[in-house]
């Protein structure tokens, strides 16, 4: 039930997305301190809430609804805790609840099972939230609780690794042909991804995977920098094959025409993505170098804008209203906003009461890169406007 303090292996498969197309990044990580984030601290409340609520649901006999409530009592004393994780770990929940009736057979499952594939990298395990296995189908199942960046299920490195490690543990006890895998992430609107393939595309995924791992466990191959295996790599500030693609990127000067074209717009757009995030991430290493004294040629911290705050605000405005300075001066009357009034007496009863007052109206134009599920807007007028 312990999330926090868990082992991780060096190749462990919430990092296969990384080492699998960067291969010595593995073992470059190792140099450097692990850090915790407040969203993933965040993130290991809610799955610590989740995996009690799913043991609930299917062993009531050896986890009670007193012990469920227990836990929960025991998760809302977290400075990090939020109302709305119940609501949240409920989705995951539902959708494993659905799942698991809609099978013609009463399924096996496992929760926060402890999955070994070592037979394909070495020392490899992890802990996958859910398994359930019914007559030949194997279906991983996993929560994802960030609502930053969405996770597709589709040949997805991390739940295949743990799918070939179920594999290896349940393969002799049931006849699997075939593999689901699903990612739910309730806070996004659209957080239900799911995938499946035969068992042979699994199995050929792990040979790939064992010649991969042959290279990262001894951190050999060629590094190759990028936008989705450098995002969490705990060396991407000071990697150097990322700082000198950057740096190639960032000053091309090869391009002849004097007017680039659209094509090559959306390329430079493209490029610049990591530059601007390494810069920053260069900035905020430098700065914190040079609070612990260390020295940044070219560069020193500084004081920022100092801001000020009332030591005893009741106190200060007494002071003023004694010496007759009006209430209504010292005071502005605000309404919620509407999100904020919606989460105060809950979603379902806002929509009932005045729903009928809501008007959504479109959002900014932004600009995303090209598949975004929102889908693409145009202020070009089409032959058939123009003729309406």
């Amino acid at each position: 039930m312990e999330h926090t303090n868990r082992a991780h292996a060096l190749l462990s498969a919430s990092g296969a997305h990384r080492w699998l197309l960067c291969t010595p990044s593995a073992v470059l990580e190792q140099q450097f301190e692990d850090s915790s984030s407040e969203a993933a601290r965040e993130g290991t409340l809610a799955h610590e809430l989740a995996e009690a609520k799913v043991r609930n649901y299917f062993y009531k006999a050896s986890f009670s609804k007193t012990k469920l409530n227990n836990l929960i009592k025991k998760l809302k004393a977290n400075e990090l805790w939020q109302d709305e994780m119940m609501g949240y770990t409920d989705d995951y929940l539902d959708y494993i609840k659905s799942v698991a009736l809609a099978l013609k057979t009463q399924p096996y499952i496992a929760i926060e099972k402890r999955v070994d594939f070592s037979k394909y990298v070495p020392e490899g395990f992890g802990t996958a939230d859910c398994i359930l296995i019914s007559t030949d189908t194997l279906h991983i199942i996993d929560l994802k609780y960030g609502k930053g960046v969405p996770v597709s299920a589709e040949a997805n490195p991390q739940l295949s690794l743990y799918a070939l490690g179920a594999y290896e543990t349940y393969g002799l006890l049931y006849p699997i042909k075939t593999v689901k895998l699903s990612i739910i992430q309730p806070r996004l609107a659209d957080g239900i991804s799911e995938w499946e393939c035969p068992l042979e595309a699994l199995l050929s995924f792990g040979s790939y995977v064992t010649e991969r791992a042959k290279l990262a466990i001894e951190g050999k191959g060629e590094y190759a920098p990028g936008e989705k295996q450098c995002r969490f790599c705990k060396a991407k500030t000071r990697c150097r094959a990322r700082a000198e693609e950057n740096v190639k990127l960032a000053f091309m000067t090869s391009k002849k025409p004097p007017l680039i074209s659209n094509g090559e717009v959306g390329e430079y757009l493209k490029q610049g993505l990591d530059v601007a995030k390494w810069i920053k991430e260069l900035q905020e290493y430098a700065l914190s170098e040079c609070l612990k004294g260390n020295q940044i040629q070219g560069w020193e911290a500084v004081e920022g804008r100092s801001s000020r705050n009332w030591t005893n605000m009741d106190e200060a405005f007494h002071v003023l209203e004694s010496n007759g300075i009006p209430t209504a001066m010292l005071w502005e009357k605000k309404p919620l906003s509407l999100a904020q009034i919606e989460k105060t007496i809950g979603v379902k009863e806002f929509k009932d009461l005045v729903g009928n007052y809501v008007v959504k109206t479109p959002g900014k134009p932004t600009l995303v890169e090209s598949g975004d599920k929102r889908g693409a807007i145009s202020n070009k007028v089409t032959s058939l406007e123009a003729f309406n």
